[in-house]
């Protein structure tokens, strides 16, 4: 019978429950048993708040309520139009959260997040912010009054190194209703997005591996791929929404050289997406990041490598000569166009003179194999028959990739073997010089799949959008996000 279990089946059992409906399930089951050992901290454990007066009743149930407060694990406020301030007082007292989830709705002012992000929680390990700062009108009154987040992401990147393996902040673009009223542009919940790269830049979020940011129409790109060493562990990663391009896509597969799903949904990655010639371009940029990262990391080394050489040779106490820089724009016309000195080695803007007779070892970069797994954007208004040209356009770029990819190996592979040193990157460089390289010793390191008859699969290509009502494609980011978020938007 039912009620005759030990507690520990019980928890077994509880275990198995789906979180939306977890909290009421446990109460029922222990309402039909009472007299049963169904362990109550189960009740606590996973909350969501679906309606704001349910903020309050909680508030005054834990209170004075120690040990109940230490049992919640799981909280989530899933309604626009909670009291900002009860949610203050409420997360106050709730220590021991490892996953949040909150809706900020017309009520919130960055004071409120302010205060719950104030102090560092511990054994938070899932973060999520959901902004919507209008509830079906069109309304500034926020925004009129300089009511921005932005330093919600500032309280979060000053919180010590821990394990967040999970990110989520999106704003929700306006409802149709009020996206289609006269003179009404899209709110800004962010006003500057240079605090994005310094969260990202931060310690707090050093082993990020997932990460959802939706900013829509902003150009957010550049503040996520310019930080050095930002999130080494990232392996998805969701813009939707936001003003990505093809060329912005290419530079976040440079910058996070172990990602695997991309999702963009609501991005023009594709300018006519009907063109297939586009996709094809596509699927040669997934394929073929890891040459163009290579380069740069390379670059990077040679530049470290000539300072270096440049101050072993300056006298001691002798200042070093700063570096020239080379202005653009027009000269005149007395400037030589020759120069009888040494012409000094250059690398970009700036020129490290390296004096005579210095030698500076030459070492290559080998790029690695590309670790993208799938590629997830929207494509409205297109065929079956446009939706499967498109995928085969994409695997055609893909495997063009994958050949010129091999080609470059078999380059490097030949000065190898002629005794230049080859090295490959084994993660992000945070103090420059050979930090995050090794050095190769084998051949192994240039043979690539196509090198035995083999070829490495291509993403999936899913172009179904958001949401679960489209044709997803099998083993496609999208449901493997819904999983990392525990919700298909």
């Amino acid at each position: 019978m039912l009620d005759g279990l030990p507690a520990e089946l019980y928890s077994a059992i509880i275990s198995h429950l789906p979180a939306d409906s977890f909290q009421q399930d446990v109460l029922a089951l222990t309402r039909a048993i009472p007299r049963s050992p169904v362990p109550l901290h189960h009740l606590f454990e996973r909350i969501r708040l679906k309606h704001a007066q349910q903020a309050v009743q909680l508030y005054s149930r834990l209170r004075n309520a120690t040990d109940e407060r230490n049992w919640v694990k799981d909280f989530g406020m899933v309604t626009w139009t909670v009291d900002a301030d009860v949610i203050v007082n409420l997360l106050g007292i709730l220590p021991r959260i490892s996953s949040l989830l909150l809706f900020v709705g017309p009520n919130f002012a960055p004071e409120h997040l302010e205060e719950i992000f104030h102090k560092p929680r511990d054994n938070l390990c899932f973060l999520s912010l959901r902004f919507r700062p209008y509830v079906m009108k069109a309304t500034y009154y926020q925004f009129l009054k300089g009511a921005y987040f932005d330093t919600t992401l500032t309280a979060l990147s000053r919180w010590p190194s821990y394990q967040l393996p999970t990110l989520s902040i999106v704003q929700d673009p306006p409802e149709p209703l009020i996206s289609s009223a006269k003179h009404f542009a899209q709110p800004l919940v962010f006003f500057r997005l240079e605090p994005i790269s310094v969260l990202l830049g931060s310690e707090y979020i050093s082993s990020l591996m997932h990460l959802r940011l939706r900013i829509p129409s902003r150009q957010v790109s550049r503040f996520i791929s310019s930080i050095p060493s930002s999130v080494p562990a990232l392996r998805l990663l969701d813009l939707s929404t936001c003003n990505i391009l093809a060329s912005d896509m290419e530079g976040m597969l440079i910058r996070f050289h172990g990602l695997q799903h991309m999702i963009l949904d609501g991005c023009s990655v594709a300018r006519d997406q009907s063109q297939v010639t586009e996709w094809n371009n596509i699927g040669k940029i997934c394929a073929t990041a890891t040459v163009r990262r290579a380069k740069a990391r390379e670059k990077e080394l040679k530049t470290w490598l000539q300072h270096n050489a440049a101050t072993a040779a300056a006298p001691a106490g002798m200042p070093q000569p700063a570096a020239r820089r080379i202005r653009p724009g027009r000269r005149g016309l007395a400037t030589a166009t020759i120069s009888l000195r040494e012409e000094p080695t250059a690398s970009g803007p700036d020129i490290i003179h390296v004096p005579a007779g210095i030698v500076i070892p030459k070492v290559r970069v080998v790029p690695s194999s590309p670790t993208l797994l799938s590629l997830c954007t929207s494509a409205s208004f297109i065929t079956d028959v446009q939706h499967q040209t498109i995928r085969e356009e994409f695997e055609k770029g893909w495997n063009e990739g994958l050949v010129q990819l091999a080609a470059v190996k078999s380059r490097l592979y030949a000065s190898w073997k002629n005794g230049i040193r080859m090295m490959r990157i084994t993660a992000d460089a945070s103090g420059g010089g050979y930090d995050g390289l090794e050095a190769i010793e084998g051949e192994n390191a240039f043979h690539s799949a196509q090198d035995d008859n083999e070829s490495l699969a291509p993403p999936v290509l899913c172009l179904a959008g958001p949401g679960i009502s489209g044709k997803h494609a099998e083993g496609c980011g999208h449901n493997i996000a819904w999983n990392v978020w525990n919700d298909t938007i």
